[in-house]
């Protein structure tokens, strides 16, 4: 059953505003952090749940200031799909969704600002960085979706600033110089791969409108065909750099349970790559951001069973 069905119809546009199939997004990289803590004996619960709702907040946040924007400009006009449109379709006003933003991003920070004042300093560089991304991808003079700069700032932030943030945030390690763990860094460089193409898919499918409204995103830039071809590095790109970590002892060998989801890959990167028809493409950025939250799922679970691993030869 679709939770929007039955939310009350008060609330259904905002559910939508906020993008929800695009939240897994965020949910990956912070169970990856949080396994990399749990894997080193450093994991804190209270404030992994901080950790979650604060990214949580930001995300929400970056939705809304992306439908606001998108509908100021008139990027919406064109679409045929596409998740949210709740102001094309006058299902809120823009001063509401420019509140939803507003207190979204103000929320996530707040929080932010706890965990730097738990953890220690750097936590503090890692928030800025994600706020100014939140708020300048599609905000400003100079959004940078609208450059096709988007794909390379969701790669940074999205991945291993994230799961080292969440690592970081999470770890009862006190220190004021801060904690610098690379492994935590490197555990987020294939899910940045996936997490790219789930907003290039989604651009891939907007190309016609974003070109329409001189959005140039990355896939209005190389045209479809180079699109299509992005979007396999991308995919493939996952893979290729879990394998490459594994083999360098940078992440624990159980994270080979993500490679579980290669079928699935193969066969969304069919759909997206023969189709140029929006709805088809809409339904390839879901299962683009599926496909994400399994493979970070499965990663997080590899690093959780690796540190089992330790424990259990520790004991005998």
């Amino acid at each position: 059953m679709n939770l929007v069905n039955v939310l009350p119809a008060s609330l259904r546009p905002w559910y939508l505003a906020a993008r929800p199939r695009s939240l897994p997004a965020t949910y990956a990289p912070l169970f990856i952090g949080g396994a990399v803590a749990v894997f080193f004996e450093l994991f804190e619960p209270v404030r992994f749940l901080l950790a979650l709702l604060g990214a949580l907040l930001l995300q929400i946040g970056s939705n809304f200031i992306n439908e606001y924007v998108d509908y100021r400009r008139g990027t919406d006009t064109q679409k045929v799909a596409g998740m949210g449109m709740v102001l094309s379709q006058a299902q809120l006003t823009p001063p509401q969704v420019l509140f939803g933003a507003i207190f979204s991003v103000v929320g996530g920070a707040l929080i932010g600002i706890l965990l730097v004042a738990l953890s220690g300093p750097s936590l503090l560089w890692v928030g800025v960085f994600g706020v100014v991304v939140v708020i300048a991808y599609t905000a400003g003079p100079v959004p940078l979706s609208y450059i096709g700069l988007g794909e390379l700032a969701v790669f940074i932030a999205m991945g291993p600033l994230m799961t080292y943030g969440t690592f970081y945030a999470v770890t009862t390690f006190q220190n004021p110089l801060g904690y610098f763990n690379t492994n935590a860094l490197l555990a987020g460089l294939p899910i940045a791969f996936t997490c790219a193409a789930i907003l290039h898919a989604n651009n891939m499918r907007d190309i016609d409108a974003d070109r329409a409204a001189n959005k140039q995103t990355l896939a209005v830039r190389f045209g479809l065909q180079g699109a299509r071809t992005e979007f396999k590095i991308l995919i493939y790109g996952a893979y290729v750099t879990l394998g490459i970590l594994i083999l360098a002892e940078a992440i624990p060998a159980q994270t080979f349970l993500a490679y579980a989801t290669v079928p699935e890959a193969l066969s969304l990167i069919k759909l997206a790559t023969t189709t140029d028809d929006p709805k088809e493409l809409h339904k390839a950025q879901g299962l683009t951001a599926r496909l994400h939250w399994r493979f970070g799922l499965l990663i997080a679970l590899g690093w959780l069973a690796g540190w089992l691993v330790l424990r259990l030869s520790a004991t005998g």
